[in-house]
């Protein structure tokens, strides 16, 4: 089987695991804070905040820009559940921007609309939070133009986009955000299993983002709300979560980063040779940037002919996925009143997708065997 995502761990990433079982820390140790301030100075950012994963780190980004009751946050249909759940764990309101048909990332268009719209009705989002879908940014410099305009802050959903760039910056500098937020599941770009990370240029951001993984306790005595009796005083201040990464992840962490630069490299040629050879099929292909970090290669077909070869290619072994079904659309989002045709370009794009294989690891053949497959069955 052919899966659309996959790991890549060596010798190397093994032995600095199993350096941390022989050590004295398992859970919280100095290997979270070496990942961090690696990560950190990788993206170009000031501050990187840890936890155990993506999801959480969407949640905490939350709280620390205070979303809560009454709140409204945006962000876009066409991403993962947590996008948007993140949202209602803070008990905020959540809606959605259209996405544009060509990029598959939250139209600006469709923002500046929706944002006129709504300044109008006197109800503006407190947060928005743009999804970099496939490993390609949004168009960040515009969105953070809007974000001065009428007075939101921005989450930037980088799940699928670490080693990506964007106007010659890496994603996660936050030059144009709050907050970005990056996932190292499994099949995303490096791994540590499960695990995510927040990064921000604002020290009080990241300081409050460290509280919020560990339950709202404080430590350093600046943090404190009165003068520590002693060294062995900690302080829990607010309502935090058990958000926190384990030292053994930290470590194939930091394992993993040592090698993006190799990852980004393979994943923008495969991506390169599917658009090659895909040139003369009668698919759409994805727009291709040579700042894509390619989480996921997507080919849209015909909507009638989707469910009959996807259906095709997992006989033929070849796992691949669609992303994604429409959030509004979930039965969860509907009870809020979404539906059917409120998001059409994102509705249109999901009847279309099909998100090819595309990891470190797949090799020239399997790359064959699966556009044969396709010119064989579109023939």
């Amino acid at each position: 089987m052919i899966p659309y995502g996959r790991q890549s761990i060596d010798e190397a990433d093994i032995a600095s695991v199993i350096e941390v079982l022989h050590s004295e820390w398992l859970t919280q140790g100095p290997g979270i804070a070496s990942f961090e301030e690696a990560m950190a100075s990788y993206c170009h950012a000031k501050h990187a905040v840890a936890v155990c994963n993506a999801t959480a780190a969407l949640h905490i980004a939350c709280l620390a820009l205070g979303v809560g009751k009454g709140d409204l946050v945006w962000t876009s249909p066409n991403t993962f559940v947590a996008s948007a759940n993140c949202v209602r764990y803070c008990d905020a309101d959540v809606d959605f921007v259209d996405i544009d048909s060509k990029t598959l990332n939250m139209s600006v268009k469709a923002l500046t609309i929706k944002l006129e719209k709504a300044k109008q009705q006197g109800r503006l989002p407190k947060v928005v939070i743009p999804v970099h879908f496939s490993g390609l940014s949004c168009e960040m410099e515009a969105i953070f133009a809007l974000s001065k305009q009428y007075g939101f802050r921005i989450i930037e959903d980088a799940s699928h986009a670490v080693g990506a760039e964007y106007n010659g910056y890496p994603v996660g500098s936050c030059k144009y955000s709050d907050i970005t937020v990056f996932s190292f599941h499994p099949v995303k770009i490096i791994t540590t299993g499960e695990g995510g990370m927040a990064l921000t240029n604002q020290a009080h951001l990241a300081d409050q983002m460290v509280r919020l993984r560990s339950h709202g306790i404080a430590q350093k005595p600046e943090h404190m709300v009165s003068a520590p009796q002693g060294a062995w005083e900690y302080q829990q201040i607010e309502l935090g979560h058990n958000y926190r990464m384990t030292n053994l992840q930290a470590a194939l962490g930091v394992s993993q980063l040592k090698k993006l630069p190799e990852f980004i490299a393979k994943r923008r040629a495969i991506a390169k040779r599917y658009h090659d050879l895909l040139a003369e099929l009668p698919v759409v292909r994805p727009v291709t940037s040579n700042e894509s970090s390619w989480h996921l290669y997507a080919v849209r077909f015909p909507a009638e002919k989707r469910k009959a070869i996807f259906d095709a290619f997992r006989k033929a072994d070849i796992w691949v996925q669609v992303h994604y079904i429409p959030v509004h659309t979930q039965p969860y989002y509907a009870s809020f009143g979404f539906t059917w045709g409120d998001f059409p370009e994102a509705e249109r794009y999901y009847n279309e997708a099909i998100s090819l294989p595309l990891f470190f690891d797949l090799t020239i053949e399997e790359q064959d065997y699966i556009i044969d497959f396709i010119r064989n069955f579109l023939s």
